[in-house]
C-alpha cells in the first residue's frame, strides 16, 4: 500500500530512498542475527597433577591456519578466548616446574568450549649424574597443596619419599616430622639448610623447620648420593631459602579451621573431640641497595587446640574422657644478601623456631609438656677465582628440648596428685607423672664447609670438605617424679578389688595389687662430663670430617661417568674417648678393651648415567660408595 500510495503521488524520490532502506535492512539483518553464531570462545584452568590451580601460566591457542593467540592464567589459574572462528584448536600450556602440556579442542559456533588442561610433572632427569635425586622448585611449592606448614612435607611429593611422624622414633620429636627414603627409617635422614647441617645427632630427624613461604628449592637425594653429601645411611635433603629482589615483594596469609564449621576429629562412639587451628603469617622481601643489597623475612605461627580422648574399660569406664592438647609453632627468618662486583655474592641468615606440645607417647594420661627451641646463624659467600668456582659456607647452630612433668598439680587429668605413674593393665587407665619427663637434650654445632668446581675439557671436576664441631648432651631422669606401678587387672584381682578397703571397690585403682613397679635414682645422665649449662652428661665433643673429590666425565654426548672419593673422620660418637675396663674381660673376652676410633673411613664411589636416545630419559646404573652410618 505504501508503495502503490507514493507512486501515485509520484514522489519518485521517496521512492527510491524507502527502497534504498528496504535493500540495506534485507541485506544486513541476516549479518546482524548470525553474529553471535559465527564465533565460539574458550575458557579453562590450569592445574597442576593434583589438581591445585596454577597462576601465571602461559596458554598459546592455535587454529588450522596456524596463527596463535596468547593468554596467561590469573590468580586462579582461569583463562579465556573469544572470538574464535569454528573448527578444531590446540591449546598448549607451560608453567615453571612442569611438563608442558597439550589439549586438542573442537570450537563451535555460538559455545563456550572447555580448555581445562591438567600439567603433568615434568621428570626432571639429571643425565651428568647416577644420582637418584628430586627437586621442587619455587613455583611447585607455591602451588602443590600442603596440609600443614612443615617444610619436610614437600618431601612427600617425590616418588619413593614419605613424610613420618618424628614420635614414632622419640618420644623429644613430638611436633616435628621426618623423611622416609623408600621405606626406611627417618631418624638418619641428613637435613640441611643453605648447605648447613640442621640434623639431630642425638635422636635424628631435624632440629628445626624453615617456613614453607621462605623455601626458594627442595632438593632431595635417596641414592647413589653426590660425593659432598655428609654422613647418612638412607638420603638427604637441602633447602635453598629465597632472598630479596630489586622489587618490592611481600605476602601475607591466614588460615582458620574449627570443628564447629565441619566435622570433628575420629573419635570413639560418644566422645567429643572439637579441633581448633589457625595459621598466619607473611613475607616481604626487597633491595636496600639496587642491584646490590638485598632483604628477606618471613615469620608465621601455628595455634592448635584439641581434645583427646582416652577410652578406659570396665571396670574403670568412669575414668574415660578427654584432655587438653594444645600445639604451637613460632617460625622466624631473616636474610641480608650482597651483590659484589665480579659476580661475587655473600648472604647472612637468621632463624629462630620453637615448637611446644602437650604429648603423652600412648600412655593414655600421663601427659608431658615438650618443647624444641632452635637457633641457627649461617654465612655464605659464593665467587669466582682461579678458573675455580668457590663455595663457602660458615654455620651456628644451638638447638634444646625440654620435656617436662604436665599432670602435677593439673586438676583437669585425674591422680593428679598421686606421686606414681599407674597402668592398669590393659583397660587403657595410665595415669600419673609421664616416666620418660623430665629429659633435656641439647646441641650445639660449629660447622665450615667448602666446595669448588672447575670445567676441564670435557670433566667436571668437584673437590672441597667440611668441618662440623658437635657438642651434645643432657639427661633423661626416667621416673623421678616417682616409680611406674603396674597391675594385670586380672579376673582374679577383680573379685579381691570388689571388697578393698577404699571406695568404690573394684573400680578404684587403689584396691589393686601392685604386681610389678619401677624405680630409678632420678639422675639420669649418660655421661659425668658437663656441657652445655648441665653439670654432666656431655655426648662427644664430636669432630666431624669429610674430605673429597670427585669427577663427572662427559665421555660421549649421552654417557657420563661420574667417581670419586670421601674420607670420613667422626671422633667422640664411639666411647673411644674412654679408657679400657680389663676387669670385664672375665665376663666376656674383649668386653673391657677400650673402643677403636675409626680412622680409615675411606668411602668410593662410582656410576654411570646413560641417555640412550638423547632425548631425556635416561638409564642410570651405580655402585653406591661404603658409607659408616650416623
Amino acid at each position: 500500500m505504501m508503495l502503490n500510495l507514493l507512486l501515485r503521488d509520484g514522489n519518485w524520490n521517496r521512492f527510491l530512498l524507502l527502497n534504498l532502506l528496504i535493500t540495506i535492512t534485507l541485506i544486513s539483518s541476516p549479518l546482524t542475527a548470525q553474529t553471535p553464531a559465527a564465533t565460539g570462545s574458550l575458557a579453562g584452568t590450569v592445574t597442576s597433577p593434583s589438581g591445585a590451580v596454577l597462576a601465571g601460566a602461559n596458554v598459546t591457542v592455535t587454529g588450522q591456519t596456524g596463527k596463535a593467540i596468547t593468554a596467561t592464567t590469573d590468580s586462579q589459574g582461569a583463562y579465556t578466548v573469544g572470538n574464535l572462528a569454528p573448527g578444531t584448536y590446540n591449546i598448549r600450556a607451560e608453567a615453571s616446574g612442569f611438563k608442558p602440556s597439550q589439549l586438542t579442542v573442537d570450537v563451535k559456533a555460538d559455545n563456550t568450549a572447555n580448555g581445562t588442561i591438567k600439567m603433568s610433572g615434568e621428570v626432571q632427569l639429571n643425565t651428568q649424574q647416577p644420582t637418584v635425586q628430586g627437586e621442587l622448585t619455587l613455583s611447585q611449592i607455591e602451588n602443590l597443596p600442603l596440609n600443614g606448614r612443615n617444610s619436610l612435607s614437600l618431601g612427600q611429593f617425590e616418588p619413593g619419599v614419605q613424610t613420618q611422624d618424628g614420635q614414632d622414633f622419640d618420644p623429644t620429636k613430638a611436633g616435628y616430622q621426618s623423611i622416609s627414603f623408600g621405606s626406611r627409617f627417618g631418624r638418619t635422614a641428613r637435613i640441611a639448610v643453605d648447605g648447613a647441617d640442621m640434623s639431630d645427632e642425638t635422636v635424628g630427624t631435624t632440629t628445626t623447620s624453615i617456613p614453607t613461604s621462605a623455601i626458594q628449592e627442595f632438593h632431595v637425594s635417596q641414592s647413589t648420593l653426590d660425593v659432598s653429601t655428609p654422613l647418612t645411611s638412607s638420603g638427604s635433603v637441602n633447602i635453598t631459602t629465597k632472598s630479596g629482589t630489586d622489587s618490592l615483594h611481600g605476602e601475607a596469609f591466614g588460615a582458620f579451621r574449627d570443628s564447629s564449621f565441619s566435622s570433628e576429629l575420629p573419635a570413639a562412639p560418644g566422645f567429643k573431640t572439637p579441633f581448633q587451628r589457625s595459621d598466619y603469617g607473611g613475607a616481604v622481601g626487597g633491595a636496600i641497595i639496587k642491584d646490590k643489597a638485598f632483604f628477606f623475612a618471613d615469620g608465621e605461627r601455628t595455634l592448635q587446640h584439641t581434645q583427646v580422648p582416652v577410652v578406659v574399660s570396665a571396670p574403670f569406664s568412669q575414668y574415660s574422657g578427654t584432655f587438653s592438647d594444645p600445639f604451637h609453632v613460632e617460625n622466624l627468618l631473616g636474610r641480608l644478601d650482597y651483590h659484589f662486583t665480579q659476580g661475587a655474592r655473600a648472604f647472612y641468615r637468621f632463624s629462630y623456631f620453637k615448637n611446644s606440645l602437650d604429648a603423652t607417647s600412648g600412655l593414655g594420661y600421663s601427659v608431658y609438656d615438650n618443647v624444641n627451641i632452635t637457633r641457627n646463624h649461617v654465612v655464605g659467600v659464593d665467587f669466582d677465582k682461579w678458573n675455580l668456582t668457590n663455595s663457602i659456607r660458615f654455620s651456628f647452630l644451638k638447638f634444646e628440648n625440654q620435656m617436662a612433668d604436665a599432670i602435677t598439680g593439673n586438676s583437669a587429668l585425674p591422680f593428679n596428685d598421686f606421686h606414681a605413674e599407674i597402668a592398669m593393665g590393659a583397660t587403657g587407665l595410665v595415669a600419673g607423672p609421664n616416666f620418660l619427663a623430665p629429659q633435656g637434650t641439647p646441641q650445639r654445632n660449629l660447622e665450615v664447609t667448602y666446595d669448588g668446581s672447575r670445567m676441564w675439557r670435557n670433566h667436571a671436576v668437584r673437590f672441597g670438605g667440611s668441618y662440623n664441631y658437635i657438642v651434645g648432651g643432657g639427661f633423661a631422669s626416667f621416673y623421678k617424679n616417682g616409680p611406674q606401678i603396674t597391675s594385670q587387672v586380672s579376673q582374679r584381682e577383680i573379685t579381691g578389688a570388689s571388697s578393698g578397703p577404699f571406695p568404690g571397690g573394684s573400680s578404684n585403682p587403689f584396691n589393686y595389687p601392685a604386681d610389678s613397679a619401677v624405680l630409678a635414682n632420678g639422675l639420669g645422665f649418660s655421661t659425668t662430663k658437663s656441657a652445655l649449662g648441665f653439670p654432666a652428661g656431655e655426648l662427644g665433643p664430636d669432630n666431624r670430617i669429610l674430605l673429597y673429590v670427585g669427577d663427572t666425565w662427559k665421555v660421549r654426548q649421552n654417557w657420563a661417568l661420574t667417581f670419586g672419593l670421601g674420607y670420613y673422620r667422626d671422633t667422640g660418637r664411639t666411647d673411644s674417648q674412654y679408657a679400657a675396663i680389663p676387669q670385664l674381660n672375665s665376663l666376656i673376652a674383649g668386653l673391657g678393651d677400650r673402643v677403636a676410633q675409626p680412622n680409615t673411613n675411606f668411602a668410593p664411589q662410582f656410576g654411570f648415567a646413560w641417555d640412550t636416545g638423547g632425548s631425556g630419559s635416561c638409564r642410570s646404573s651405580g655402585m653406591p660408595r661404603t658409607r659408616p652410618t650416623n
